[in-house]
């Protein structure tokens, strides 16, 4: 079984890493697709860039960045995984992630980075949920 396992880089999103990590301790036999997405860059940092090369090396730094904790746990736990970084709407392009791999269930945290984008346009969980034609867990982060 291969997983998707969006990362932000926020807690929520590597609390989705833990659980399916745990997951796999238990016993579950799958891989793992660890996917990040950066949004377009604004029209502002397009003007003020002058060079879409530059914009793309940006993102994709940024999008490597966000992958390395999540990295860094499935590594320490000996497990296969692949990694991507796309650009676009991150609900959409994520399930365009997990269909190119062929992915057969997503682990989600229930809310990442975009708190204040969640509050107005629907957070990237519910937007995977409702767009994914394959079962999508959303992990509730951990209160201490």
């Amino acid at each position: 079984m291969k997983i998707l396992l969006p990362v932000d880089g926020s807690e929520a999103s590597l609390d989705a890493v833990r659980h399916a990590l745990r997951l796999i301790h238990s016993g579950l036999r799958a891989s793992f697709v660890l996917a990040n997405v950066q949004e377009p860059a604004t029209l502002y940092e397009v003007v003020v860039a002058h060079d879409a090369e530059v914009i793309e090396n940006v993102s994709a730094a940024a999008g490597a960045h966000a992958l390395e904790a999540a990295q860094a746990l499935v590594r320490a736990a000996g497990v296969e995984f692949e990694s991507e970084v796309g650009t676009g709407d991150p609900g959409h392009v994520l399930v365009e992630i997990g269909e190119n791999y062929g992915c057969e269930l997503v682990i989600i945290g229930a809310r990442g980075v975009g708190v204040l984008r969640a509050a107005l346009l629907g957070s990237v969980s519910t937007s995977v949920l409702h767009a994914s034609s394959v079962p999508v867990m959303i992990v509730k982060q951990v209160e201490e």
